[in-house]
């Protein structure tokens, strides 16, 4: 039997950094030359552990950027040794995020003309340059600029805070949904590229593209990518680098119409075998799945019996006789040739492939394959 991770609950995830490098790999491959890669490790990397994944990629050289959502992210990698430029996703407030995000040697996103005036300001107090993105608005409607007003920004920091300004992005609401709104949503990009170039004084890195539109639309791809779900495995075509694991610690044998878990949602068809497994919706299984998921026992898929409660899931073993007290089993990846993967889980819950990952609390330890 193999041992779970230092620590007396047996429910871990493993990340296999192997797959995280081939799949790095491929899609770079598939980007073509002269597109640079941004890897998105945002949200701990999307429950994979950012510093692991971030240091892979750098050792490796897989990447030539990598993206956050926060200054507090980009202080995170850089104070464990993350050498590689860090753009910051988001819009950037209280404004004195400016000057920590220069401490740390972050590029920051400037969505307003008044947050670039306010990046000069803090350029000017700090005594140097403070690198910057324009975020562009072109359909999403979360933050940015249209490009008269990107125009405006780009004026002000060339005037202001020379250099600073060297790149420009927007975000793709719908590549997978609408072909049609995302080549409304490219030539807008397009228009904002035209309008703030002749105003930039060096030349400005433009992406537009995250994993579905960059592998949809090579028109999408500029200079740089940003791939997350992708290199993740969480994309067709890739491979996964996530399992959630945890051992099967208490059986009982109940009868016919015997009521499981929380609000009696499940009673037993048949004389029926239960096993407990230590891990619930506060370690990423989600309880959408309850009484519809599965988990791997012994190589085979065992249902989940009733509610999915916090800390704990019930599993019906019945058809497992061999089951016993300490089986690993297998919320999510592989077990003896058979697999339950995050997009398939993902869409038995009515949920997306980046929630189950994200869900993964502090709580559950990260072993790294490597």
């Amino acid at each position: 039997m193999r041992a779970h991770p230092p620590g007396l609950r047996p429910t871990w995830a493993e990340v296999d950094l192997r797959a995280l490098r081939r799949n790095l790999r491929a899609f770079g491959a598939r980007m073509g030359r002269g597109v640079k890669i941004l890897f998105v490790v945002k949200a701990d990397a999307y429950g994979h552990g950012a510093a692991a994944c971030a240091q892979e990629a750098q050792a490796h050289e897989l990447c030539d950027w990598l993206g956050v959502s926060s200054v507090e992210e980009g202080a995170f990698l850089r104070a464990r040794g993350v050498r590689l430029p860090i753009l910051v996703l988001g819009s950037l407030y209280p404004f004195e995020s400016f000057l920590v995000a220069a401490r740390h040697d972050l590029t920051a996103t400037v969505a307003s003309l008044a947050a670039a005036k306010r990046l000069a300001a803090a350029a000017r107090k700090r005594g140097r340059r403070i690198s910057c993105h324009l975020k562009i608005e072109t359909g999403m409607n979360r933050i940015g600029m249209r490009p008269p007003a990107a125009a405006q920004a780009a004026e002000h920091l060339e005037r202001a805070c020379p250099g600073a300004l060297s790149g420009l992005y927007t975000h793709l609401s719908s590549p997978q949904e609408s072909p049609s709104y995302t080549r409304r949503q490219l030539a807008e990009f397009s228009r904002a590229v035209a309008a703030v170039s002749g105003r930039a004084r060096g030349p400005l890195l433009r992406h537009a593209a995250a994993s579905a539109s960059a592998l949809r639309y090579p028109e999408s791809r500029w200079d740089m990518a940003r791939p997350g779900l992708a290199v993740y495995g969480l994309y067709p075509g890739f491979e996964p680098v996530l399992s959630l694991k945890t051992r099967v610690v208490f059986l009982k044998t109940v009868p016919k119409g015997t009521a499981v878990g929380y609000g009696a949602s499940y009673r037993t068809k048949r004389r029926t075998r239960l096993a407990t497994l230590p891990v619930g919706y506060a370690d990423g299984f989600l309880r959408a799945l309850s009484n519809k998921g599965s988990v791997l026992i012994r190589g085979r898929r065992c249902p989940v019996a009733g509610k999915i409660s916090m800390d704990m899931a019930t599993i019906d073993v019945t058809r497992v006789p061999a089951a016993r007290v300490g089986d690993e089993a297998v919320v999510f990846g592989r077990q003896a040739g058979q697999e339950i993967s995050v997009r398939e889980a993902a869409a038995l819950a009515g949920a997306i492939p980046y929630e189950i990952p994200c869900g993964l609390t502090a709580r559950v330890p990260r072993v790294y394959l490597s």
